[in-house]
């Protein structure tokens, strides 16, 4: 794939920068100038648009882990998992089409938003949606080695993976703060869910070790690859390129239901087990899909992991309204250190605008 190629619209360069105040200094005071910094109505919009997207997923995301207890029965779920999350890709795939049709009533079909499209541009998505089914069949073989709090501090490794794949297959340059910043990231959310049980994980068998690497790996991967097959052409229309992968995500989840579920679902029914409970937990995790996306397209990987990073957060304070959940002394402490990661990360970003 010729990641070199891929030019992000929202990249921080410093030939870019340069470009956009040139073209600056020649405006009127249309422009609102913030000390040195000097900010046109076009960038004010990709920031408003950045942040209203970064935080839909933040509060999606938060709220998935509540929905998904609340899903439970007596301990477990009753009703089958791979036809949950085949519906989910059924409805990201259906709210991507209806979004172009209002797009299509009001501006027409243009060479960018039209479905039709060649084989090299769609023959990129099956990639990254593989790559979420092996890692997502891995989650169930993981538990045999390692318990649920385990689990959890485990996969915080996602968050060192996705800024190691980020540098090297977009070629994307962090400064040291940013780095500092991400490590923070990373103890800070590994501290807030330290328990009583949280020595068991330096015990974690050599098999549990490799599948978590594993995992880790694959989800950056995924994640980076996706951000780059959607900034390869920036300006084809998001929901596009949201149908398309979404399509590949149903032939795999459909795959998965007749792997492993096929005789429950053929004696039972496909929607056995289901309640309202279940129902608003796939159209969250839908409509989270859609905002991830939208963060690839319009910021990138690392805004992404910020923002479930907080939404982890934002989860244990709401899980004490609803399930009596103990704030820890860890957890407070770990809130601090991802506090101080987000302020440095910013103050990071800012240094490499100016």
């Amino acid at each position: 794939m010729e990641y070199r190629k891929i030019k992000d619209e929202d990249n921080d360069g410093s030939g870019r920068d340069a470009n956009d105040l040139e073209s600056l200094r020649g405006k009127t005071h249309s422009a609102i100038s913030l000390g040195n910094v000097v900010a046109s109505p076009v960038e004010r919009s990709k920031w408003k648009r950045k942040s209203v997207v970064t935080l839909a997923l933040t509060l999606l995301t938060s709220s998935q882990a509540i929905l998904i207890v609340w899903s439970k029965r007596a301990g477990k779920y009753e009703y089958s998992v791979t036809t949950a999350n085949f519906l989910v890709e059924t409805l990201k795939c259906a709210l991507s089409l209806a979004a172009l049709a209002r797009i299509w009533n009001s501006e027409g079909v243009t060479e960018d938003n039209r479905l039709s499209t060649t084989l090299d541009e769609v023959i990129v998505y099956p990639i990254p949606a593989a790559l979420y089914l092996v890692k997502n069949l891995l989650q169930y073989y993981i538990f045999a080695y390692v318990d649920a709090p385990g689990y959890q501090i485990l996969k915080n490794l996602n968050i060192i993976s996705t800024g190691v794949l980020y540098r090297i297959i977009l070629k994307k340059k962090l400064s040291e703060i940013q780095w500092a910043a991400f490590i923070l990231l990373c103890c800070g959310c590994t501290t807030a869910q330290l328990n009583s049980n949280s020595d068991h994980v330096v015990q974690t068998p050599f098999q549990g070790w490799i599948m978590a690497i594993v995992m880790a790996l694959l989800s950056g991967f995924a994640g980076v690859y996706t951000e780059a097959i959607i900034k390869k052409r920036p300006s084809r229309n998001i929901n596009v390129q949201n149908f398309w992968l979404y399509v590949f995500g149903m032939v795999f989840n459909a795959a998965a239901i007749v792997i492993q579920d096929f005789d429950a679902v053929m004696n039972k029914g496909f929607f056995h087990g289901y309640s309202l409970i279940t129902v608003l937990m796939i159209l969250n995790h839908a409509l989270s899909g859609i905002a991830v996306s939208m963060v690839m397209k319009y910021a990138d990987n690392i805004v992404k992991v910020y923002s479930t990073s907080v939404a982890m957060l934002l989860t244990a304070v709401v899980s004490v309204f609803l399930f009596g959940f103990h704030l820890s002394l860890a957890f407070f402490l770990g809130a601090t250190v991802v506090s101080v990661s987000v302020y440095l990360h910013s103050v990071g970003k800012l240094q490499r605008q100016c």
